[in-house]
């Protein structure tokens, strides 16, 4: 009998599912391309900036230019992605009430800093608390608590010139 109304029910659901992944929208990912925005959400503003580095070893200046595009999530948690002149983010920051999906936002170096927070867990004997993944071609710091959270990513490797790890805010 029930499976008699599970397979009445089975093509209903796989159609469902199907239909969410579908409208699923498209989201950024640390290296990739920026996100594109998600239902309920507003980009608020994408600025250009222009960052002048000079070096102390010389008289010349360059200048790197890259952009910051700034979303509100449909929750209000703010997100800004810094997106290089090749169309690439290289940093994401972010803070509002609630943690945005960190695995949308960080791609594939998701698994990497689970890891990572899994060792920390570890090594503190459990329990929660802010986390710092500070590796060589990944740097992620989250933290605040509940109804205040902050993060911000980056990718060390893929800074332009003369921007640094304190410009991702």
């Amino acid at each position: 009998m029930f499976i008699r109304s599970i397979q009445g029910t089975l093509p209903a659901v796989v159609a469902a599912c199907a239909l969410l992944v579908v409208m699923a929208p498209a989201h950024a990912a640390l290296g990739g391309a920026p996100m594109q925005t998600p239902s309920g959400a507003t980009v608020d503003r994408a600025s250009t900036v222009a960052h002048a580095a000079s070096s102390s070893s010389s008289s010349t200046t360059s200048t790197s230019t890259y952009t910051v595009k700034q979303t509100t999530l449909e929750t209000g948690t703010v997100v800004r992605e810094y997106i290089g002149s090749d169309g690439n983010v290289f940093g994401i920051a972010w803070q509002g009430a609630q943690m945005p999906d960190l695995s949308t936002l960080l791609g594939s170096y998701f698994p990497q800093v689970q890891s990572a927070v899994a060792a920390q867990r570890e090594q503190r004997g459990g329990g929660r608390g802010p986390t710092n993944v500070e590796q060589s071609g990944l740097v992620v710091h989250v933290g605040g608590h509940m109804g205040s959270f902050v993060g911000q990513a980056y990718l060390p490797s893929a800074l332009p010139s003369g921007v640094a790890a304190s410009d991702i805010q």
